[in-house]
């Protein structure tokens, strides 16, 4: 078997994607007053989550808990629908913080967002990417970069988890949640257990070419996560898989679920039996099933944290699934099918 220095960029990535989350916290904690400098501006009436594929789906979780923890209204919308529909986004009284996220700094779509957003002022930018002084991140009232999430790969992995850390980061930080910041550097040896002890796991259900379609259940801050994790699996294995809310899940699309599916559901604490539930009727239905939570799962945590500030847990053996499938499948994961060329887009 290769050694771990001759894998593909994207399994480098993932198993070392815990070092970029503590580039990801500290960040974050040297940026606590220039963020709330912004946020305290006293017309601030709703927040506004974007970005483009990976960080649309990062955006999606991170306005969910971003409600959840502040009790302030935030959404998510897709970069290229905040340039095209801006009325659809925002309203013209409101005075919007938007969150600006870009693994690059350099996507055609989020800076033309911004920069229209700019143009009507609509309110104070913050931009999280990994690269500093790119288009992005000089557009931004503030930008918090992570560098350690820098990666070679098309497929995000270690840059997604780095960004989601320090938006759950943000989101502490405003609520007014020192505990909260303070107990996610504890995260990285987590991590790093979670990827120690089910890699195996991830490499046996990844080969496992009796599975033909992946379902992803996850709902509130983890449904972006389910449709995240649903991505990487798609665009890196080239298999039929799909994202849905637990509960939604059984209306209609379960139709789908055979002795060949694997239907993989990230439970939460509140709400665990109702999405054990929907887990159970799958298995009853013939389809095969892979838990994850904090405990008593097929994919335990273990990270006896709160679980608004644990959620990045959730994905590190998911990525590697989609890896370990990508290999057997003899597909390069590093450079997902028809995603290769870097797409430059005229918004002008």
């Amino acid at each position: 078997m290769d050694t771990k220095m001759t894998k593909p960029a994207t399994y480098q990535e993932i198993i070392t994607q815990t070092e970029a989350w503590k580039g990801a916290l500290q960040s974050v904690s040297n940026s606590k007053k220039p963020i709330m400098g912004i946020w305290n501006r006293t017309d601030i009436t709703d927040v506004l989550f974007t970005g483009c594929g990976s960080t649309y789906y990062l955006s999606l979780s991170a306005a969910a808990l971003f409600q959840q923890m502040t009790g302030f209204l935030a959404r998510a919308t897709p970069s290229g629908e905040l340039f095209m529909y801006p009325d659809t986004a925002y309203s013209r009284e409101s005075c919007t913080l938007l969150v600006a996220i870009s693994r690059s700094g350099t996507t055609t779509e989020t800076i033309s967002a911004v920069k229209q957003f700019r143009e009507k002022q609509r309110g104070p930018v913050i931009v999280v990417t990994n690269y500093d002084h790119t288009p992005l991140a000089d557009l931004g009232d503030l930008a918090i970069v992570i560098p350690e999430g820098q990666e070679q790969s098309v497929a995000q992995t270690r840059s997604f988890t780095s960004m989601y850390v320090a938006s759950t980061a943000l989101a502490s930080v405003i609520a007014g949640r020192e505990d909260l910041l303070e107990a996610m550097y504890a995260l990285p040896a987590c991590g790093e257990e979670l990827i120690h002890t089910y890699e195996p796991l991830a490499r046996e259900f990844g080969q496992n070419m009796d599975l033909d379609r992946y379902f992803f259940l996850g709902s509130g801050p983890r449904y972006g996560l389910a449709c995240e994790a649903n991505l990487k699996m798609k665009e890196m294995t080239l298999t039929y898989s799909e994202p849905f809310h637990f509960m939604e899940f059984r209306h209609g699309p379960m139709s789908l679920v055979t002795e060949t599916s694997l239907i993989i559901g990230m439970l939460s604490d509140n709400n665990r039996r109702h999405e054990k539930a929907v887990l159970d009727d799958m298995a009853r239905l013939g389809g095969r099933v892979l838990s994850l939570g904090d405990i008593d799962t097929n994919v335990a945590l273990n990270s006896r944290l709160p679980e608004p500030i644990r959620n990045v847990l959730y994905l590190p053996v998911l990525q590697l699934m989609a890896y370990y499938r990508s290999i057997a499948k003899g597909l390069n994961p590093d450079q997902p099918h028809n995603l290769t060329a870097v797409v430059k887009l005229n918004l002008d």
